[in-house]
């Protein structure tokens, strides 16, 4: 399949061809609900954690005798029914959310949203973008410039999340240009996941050619020594 590639100013300068096994897949929610929200479980951070009787502090002394007082009988001021001790069956922040999610699962996950957004028109081919300085200025003329591309005015003028900027290697002008708008992220095509794909309106790959190989990359799994020795 051909798509068409626009300059950053907004003409279109060429066509791209897109491989199906990446542009081309039959959508499966199931696959990309599994794969998203084992990646935000992998990302979870306990935070909450609260002392058991063995983590607060004091108690090592009886607090009176066992007998003979008229009192109810404690071996402990850390015991959970005290006011300042330990509490039992707490949140601790040990837990461990993380969720098994095979590479294959997580790159067919990828192109089945790809494809989605592809069909859906949110996808941006773009030859390359080059800004001489980090100047905020030049990246609203970009974004400006590319919204007039017919399907994708929203790219300049929704509020939050309105796209995605990948570009084939790291570039810091780019990054600080486009640093100011918080509804713009720019990053490198190889780190490019699920989840960053779904959080963002728009797409736009930059320098299609190695993008997109970059991110057809993404389904080799690497041979481990087991294998090669076979």
């Amino acid at each position: 399949m051909e798509v068409a590639v626009y300059s950053q100013k907004g003409k279109e300068t060429g066509k791209a061809s897109l491989p199906a096994s990446v542009f081309g897949v039959s959508w499966n929610a199931d696959l990309v609900h599994q794969t998203v929200v084992s990646m935000q479980a992998n990302a979870r951070s306990p935070i909450a954690h609260a002392k058991d009787r063995s983590e607060v502090r004091g108690g090592g002394k009886k607090p009176w005798k066992q007998k003979g007082t008229g009192r109810a009988r404690h071996g402990s001021r850390r015991s959970p029914i005290w006011v300042g001790g330990g509490v039992t069956h707490g949140p601790t922040k040990n837990r461990d959310h993380s969720k098994k999610i095979n590479k294959k699962m997580k790159a067919k996950a990828l192109y089945t949203v790809l494809s989605k957004k592809l069909n859906d028109q949110e996808i941006l081919f773009v030859d390359s973008i080059e800004i001489a300085d980090p100047k905020a200025k030049d990246a609203k003329n970009i974004l400006v410039a590319l919204s007039k591309v017919k399907g994708y005015e929203g790219v300049a003028t929704k509020r939050r999340n309105s796209a995605l900027i990948l570009i084939p290697k790291n570039d810091l002008v780019v990054k600080k240009s486009f640093g100011n708008f918080g509804n713009v992220e720019v990053d490198e095509t190889r780190n490019l996941n699920v989840l960053d794909v779904l959080t963002y309106k728009y797409v736009v790959i930059v320098d299609p050619k190695k993008s997109i190989d970059s991110i057809e990359g993404k389904q080799k799994v690497s041979v481990g020594k087991k294998d090669k020795k076979k």
